[in-house]
């Protein structure tokens, strides 16, 4: 028997999702949007221009709007997969089931929100199509989300590079540079194959009974979702250029140069 290449599952259900219409996250959008109708104009642009938390935007502010960011996302995903677990509910998105597929698409989206809530750079180009930069930097998220070993560290070896040049776009190659395809990115996309093989594609049994598979199914996606959005909102949260009081400190560092 064919041993399963479970970074080739991984990359399958990937390329599906982010094929699927609404995928990609507009930054400036999506951040003058969520802050829009919690912050003055001047503070909202400096938001998209530097970040939220270089625009004076506290922890417990950024933490209430993320949470509904999660919380929208979740009520996306939870229907879909409810309407999925019923017959005949759903298609297929190439060879991939299609609520596996659009429930990645909404993992994928959450990941980028949280990302720009908390100080990442735009993931895209200006062609607005996901290059294996933005791909390596998502898997890495998406493998924070599912708890993968290594994941984490990888996150933040980029995020301490991103810290350094402080620039709007992600800079190309930034993943490449650091060397994390071959000792972080593969593995960790080799580790989500096997746990989607485990905990994804395993949810379809509830289909066998009509409606009341499709209650399971939901509430599976409902139980899986959540927690993983929230454990990389608390991971990003807790990285150097996401916090106010790091550019605090900074803006003192300038003054006590300019005085002196």
């Amino acid at each position: 028997m064919k041993a399963i290449d479970t970074q080739e599952t991984f990359l399958r259900v990937f390329d599906a999702a982010s094929q699927l219409p609404g995928v990609n996250i507009d930054r400036e959008r999506y951040l003058r949007g969520a802050l829009s109708g919690h912050f003055a104009p001047e503070t909202v642009t400096l938001a998209v221009e530097t970040s939220p938390a270089r625009a004076g935007i506290s922890p417990v502010e950024l933490e209430s709007i993320a949470n509904a960011a999660i919380k929208y996302e979740t009520a996306q995903t939870v229907a879909i997969s409810t309407v999925a677990g019923i017959p005949g509910g759903l298609a297929i998105v190439g060879t991939i089931p299609a609520d596996v597929a659009q429930f990645f698409a909404h993992v994928i989206r959450i990941a980028q929100k949280l990302a720009y809530l908390y100080g990442w750079a735009d993931l895209f180009s200006d062609g607005q199509e996901m290059d294996d930069e933005t791909k390596g930097i998502l898997t890495l998220f998406i493998g924070v989300m599912f708890g993968v070993q290594g994941a984490g560290e990888g996150v933040e070896k980029i995020a301490a590079q991103l810290a350094a040049v402080a620039a709007k776009r992600i800079p190309q190659k930034t993943v490449a540079e650091l060397r994390l395809y071959r000792i972080i990115v593969k593995p960790v996309a080799r580790r989500l194959g096997l746990q989607m093989n485990k905990e994804v594609f395993g949810k379809g049994v509830g289909k066998v009974i009509p409606v009341i598979g499709a209650v399971i199914s939901g509430g599976i996606t409902y139980a899986m979702y959540v927690p993983m959005c929230h454990k990389l909102k608390e991971h990003l949260s807790k990285l150097e250029f996401a916090s106010p009081e790091s550019f605090a400190v900074e803006v003192e560092v300038e003054d006590a140069t300019l005085e002196s």
